[in-house]
């Protein structure tokens, strides 16, 4: 049995899925074309800080709160026909969790290359 190792995982992720900058993210969020989504576990958020205006979905509940179907369903938390923008610390989880999201059916979904250690050096505010 040959076991893929995560690297392999996310190599593979990253050939499928759209990944984008924190301009091209900045610019779709003051346009409101998109759902920023931080999927950092929450004792990242308490030492880190937060993006503002993005909403918090841990990695592990975030196909059961993206599903209609799903008890943990959040209704009318995010915008289903926008594009799904995630991010985690560096990058590695939301290509993960971007490539889950598209085999979900969700079309339009990216995430942020660098992750949150690139979205702390660009525009966007962290509270």
């Amino acid at each position: 049995m040959k076991i893929k190792s995560s690297s392999e995982l996310v190599s593979n992720a990253l050939k499928e899925i759209k990944t984008i900058t924190t301009e091209e993210a900045h610019k779709l969020v003051e346009n409101g074309k998109t759902n920023l989504i931080d999927i950092r576990d929450v004792r990242e958020l308490q030492k880190e800080g937060r993006v503002e205006g993005a909403t918090h979905i841990p990695r592990g509940m975030l196909e059961f709160w993206l599903d209609p179907e799903s008890p943990y369903f959040k209704e009318g938390k995010l915008d289903l026909n926008k594009e799904m923008v995630l991010f985690c610390a560096g990058g590695l989880r939301s290509a993960l969790a971007a490539k889950s999201l598209k085999e979900m059916g969700f079309e339009k979904v990216s995430h942020v290359d660098g992750g949150f250690g690139a979205i702390r050096k660009s525009k966007f505010k962290i509270v």
